[in-house]
C-alpha cells in the first residue's frame, strides 16, 4: 500500500515538474508579434519567435512593415490605394 501511494506521488511531482519547466520556454505568436521591431529581418528573428513556423513569422513581419507605414487601416476604397501610390502618403 504504501508503495503503491509513494509510486503515485512521485508520478505526479514528476509530471507537475514537467509540465511547469516547457510553459516558460513556450512562446506565442502575440509575443512574437509583440517583439519584432524595425531592426528584425526575415533572418534576424527575435527569440521570442524561434519557435514560430516560418509562414507565420513572414505574416507578423509584413504586418509590422504594413503598420509602420501607416497602410495597417486604410479605407477600402480604390482612391486611398492610388493617392498613396502617387506621392507616398493618404490623405485622411
Amino acid at each position: 500500500m504504501r508503495t503503491r501511494l509513494t509510486a503515485a506521488a512521485l508520478t505526479a511531482a514528476a509530471l507537475l515538474a514537467l509540465s511547469a519547466c516547457s510553459s516558460d520556454t513556450r512562446y506565442t505568436t502575440d509575443d512574437c508579434a509583440a517583439a519584432i521591431t524595425d531592426t528584425s529581418t526575415k533572418t534576424d528573428r527575435p527569440t521570442e519567435c524561434a519557435n514560430v513556423s516560418d509562414d507565420d513569422y513572414e505574416t507578423l513581419l509584413l504586418g509590422h512593415l504594413l503598420k509602420h507605414e501607416g497602410l495597417d487601416n486604410l479605407d477600402e476604397s480604390p482612391g486611398d490605394l492610388l493617392d498613396y501610390a502617387e506621392d507616398g502618403t493618404v490623405d485622411q
